[in-house]
């Protein structure tokens, strides 16, 4: 690089525990072009009133670590404005798959929490999910890289109780006020109406190089976590710290996981594209036949439970969004299961129309002051105001309680139901039956003290921004470390702006040295920007393995899917033998042929074939078998489709199970053996190989960072 590389200065809201004016960052060659962060060449940012805004990093609060307070109307204006940016779409989680299920409580939370969902072992509580990418609109496909929104709506008897999680314990930001920024900075650019459904791009990149507090968010959106293999192998999380309160008004933190049954799995970059177009529905299709086989998701739901005596503890403070609770400082305490068992009757009706919020809780869950839940309380309700258009909402099947309710609030536009009576206020004397508060058994707050002086000013313990991004990195195996690096350097190379690029870069130094290097060898660097001035020092954290996928993978066939592909002239006992050893192991199989009508086998009869083979390649698979006979093989090596459908599945580290018209196809496609490529007649082998990926072989088909 022949251009002047300049450190930057923290950005805003790095330096926790000072208010939110900082110096001015300085001006940055780059590129060729003069990169201007002077805040005095900008005209000022104002509310729509055109008052002069002071700090657009923090939100009011009623002390550096308090409650967000209601008095805050700039947070209240650019979070309603954000939410009533999309009619009548999600602005985010837009593409959603949903379930319906239950919930089954296995042991009780009783001496920690009044609430009867979480004390009444045995009872089995209705509850509807929805699952979604966080980027894209409706019409995008299944598998970018992206966060998966994890949302359960708990019909209790008590109220409804929304869980609104993610596949990933973090997030990008720490306070509320910066979500409409970080969205739209990862949505499609304004004046051009692209990228849809990607991260690889220069607004979002330079919004997360100003931001390093979102850098162990980073750490894993670019990990494999954010490209998960199917819906029923994504992890949940509740993300903040909640409070239980039980009937002494004691209060416990609890951190919510549910775990999936299957155990975790996703795929590689170049796959998850390609599957994008062999089956933009992937996941939607994969959870709907699933169900439909009564091959029902399964969840085990988990929680970790701290008091504020242990969370003073701790190296880090709980209330930070952009942080977790290592499995290793504070162990999952398994509670129950929820199991999705019933396909929505309505797409619409029910996927479209669920309204999801934190806010909607049962007595003994309340909610901690984490600045970021704390604007999530009132950005998700003003949100279904706008998308579903009437406070009405809750009258919607898809969201009405299960239990008996009923309040004062009447009319307004889309009432359903029909109130009776003269009354509608409360207390009153001239109705018996009209609903009334109910001191003992209604919702209590925690009764937790709140002192300190009220501002925009952002807790110092918030001020470490590297050191669990760091923890994550290390705690990945070595393949898992290469994706990562490779990710950004994939990402990295799709913005058009150096200076960008070079402060991601010089963020990762923090993180790890060698993982800097990686990315900066990847874009081309020769020489490495300066590490950014950190707000607090970097800690060195224990290894975390439960962090890792790879290393934690179920060996297992349950919930997979085995591809066979054959041709006229195939045989039929081998088929056999390996669609029955794959089905006993519990995946499912296809069969793929170069018809959609199937093919007919060496002793004449005919085999009917579950996918055509330019429509079903193996992308869609996790493992293959591929049984030819010779003159099937000499016709399908003349197809691309079939040097794809196995070029593909070694390239993807796939198990490939062979005979010998399978291995002349492999020839003809110049694909190599390893220990993956097994013999037809080995059904064991095959079997064996198909529960993982071959790792060993991706450094001979692919050159990571």
């Amino acid at each position: 690089m022949d251009k002047k590389i300049t450190r930057r200065k923290p950005a805003r809201g790095a330096a926790p525990g000072k208010p939110g004016s900082t110096a001015p960052d300085e001006t940055r060659a780059a590129g060729g072009e003069l990169h201007q962060h002077v805040h005095g060449t900008h005209p000022a940012l104002t509310t729509n009133q055109g008052l002069v805004v002071s700090d657009n990093q923090n939100s009011l609060r009623a002390n550096p670590r308090g409650p967000t307070l209601l008095e805050d109307f700039i947070l209240r204006e650019k979070i309603t404005h954000f939410d009533h940016e999309r009619i009548p779409e999600r602005i985010v989680h837009a593409r959603g798959t949903a379930a319906h299920g239950y919930f089954e409580l296995t042991q009780s939370l009783e001496s920690y929490t009044t609430a009867q969902v979480l004390t009444e072992v045995g009872v089995k509580t209705p509850i509807f999910s929805r699952i979604s990418t966080v980027a894209g609109g409706s019409g995008s496909s299944d598998t970018p890289r992206d966060v998966r929104g994890f949302a359960i709506k708990f019909y209790t008897q008590q109220g409804n109780w929304d869980l609104v999680g993610n596949n990933i314990p973090v997030f990008f930001i720490q306070d509320a006020i910066k979500f409409p920024d970080l969205i739209h900075a990862v949505k499609m650019e304004p004046d051009r109406g692209f990228p849809q459904a990607a991260t690889a791009h220069d607004t979002f990149w330079d919004f997360i190089s100003l931001t390093p507090e979102a850098m162990h968010m980073v750490m894993w959106i670019m990990s494999d976590r954010t490209l998960p293999r199917s819906l029923r192998m994504v992890e949940g999380f509740g993300i903040h710290s909640f409070q239980l309160v039980n009937a002494a008004g004691d209060v416990t933190f609890v951190k919510f996981h549910w775990r999936p049954k299957l155990g975790l799995q996703s795929t590689i970059w170049d796959e998850a594209c390609k599957i994008a177009g062999a089956d933009p529905d992937f996941h939607r299709r994969d959870l709907f036949e699933a169900i439909a086989a009564g091959q029902f998701p399964e969840w085990e739901f988990s929680v970790q439970l701290f008091t504020q005596e242990e969370a003073d503890q701790f190296p880090f403070d709980h209330l930070d969004a952009t942080k977790l609770i290592a499995e290793e400082l504070v162990p999952l305490k398994v509670i129950g299961r929820f199991v999705f068992d019933r396909w929505p009757d309505n797409f619409f009706t029910e996927t479209e129309q669920v309204a999801f919020c934190p806010s909607h809780v049962v007595p003994g869950i309340d909610f901690s002051n984490d600045p970021l839940l704390q604007g999530r309380l009132f950005s998700y309700l003003d949100t279904q105001l706008s998308r579903l258009g009437s406070p009405n909402f809750h009258q919607l099947p898809v969201n009405a309680p299960k239990c008996p309710f009923g309040n004062q609030q009447r009319d307004g536009h889309m009432q359903m139901g029909q109130p009776l009576g003269r009354v509608s206020y409360e207390p009153s004397t001239l109705s018996k039956d009209s609903s009334r508060e109910s001191p003992s058994k209604g919702f209590h707050s925690a009764a937790v003290p709140e002192t300190g002086s009220k501002g925009r000013i952002r807790a110092e313990s918030f001020a470490d921004h590297y050191s669990q991004a760091r923890q994550f990195y290390l705690s990945q195996t070595a393949y898992e470390q290469a994706h990562i690096a490779s990710a950004l350097v994939f990402e990295l190379s799709k913005v058009e702006h150096l200076h960008v690029r070079e402060a991601m870069v010089a963020h990762l130094q923090p993180i790890d040295a060698d993982l800097a290097n990686r990315v900066a060898a990847g874009l081309g660097f020769d020489k490495m920007p300066d590490a950014p001035v950190a707000a607090a020092p970097v800690h060195e954290m224990a290894s975390s393995p439960a962090l890792q996928i790879i290393g934690k993978m179920k060996d297992t066939l349950m919930g997979r899917a085995i591809g066979i592909l054959i041709a006229d002239g195939s045989d039929g006992a081998v088929i056999k033998e390996i669609a029955k050893a794959a089905t006993d192991a519990g995946a499912s199989v296809k069969i793929v042929a170069p018809k959609v009508g199937g093919a007919k086998l060496a002793d004449g009869s005919m085999l009917a074939a579950d996918g055509q083979l330019a429509g079903t390649p193996s992308v869609l698979f996790d493992a293959v078998a591929v049984i030819l006979s010779e003159a099937g093989s000499k016709a399908l090596s003349m197809e691309s489709a079939a040097i794809d459908f196995v070029r593909d599945a070694f390239g993807h580290l796939k198990a490939i199970a062979v005979d010998t018209g399978g291995q002349a196809l492999l020839r003809a496609a110049n694909v190599g053996q390893d220990a993956g490529v097994v013999d037809a007649n080995d059904k064991n082998a095959f079997i064996a190989a198909a529960k993982t990926r071959q790792w060993e072989r991706e450094k001979s088909v692919r050159t990571l960072a």
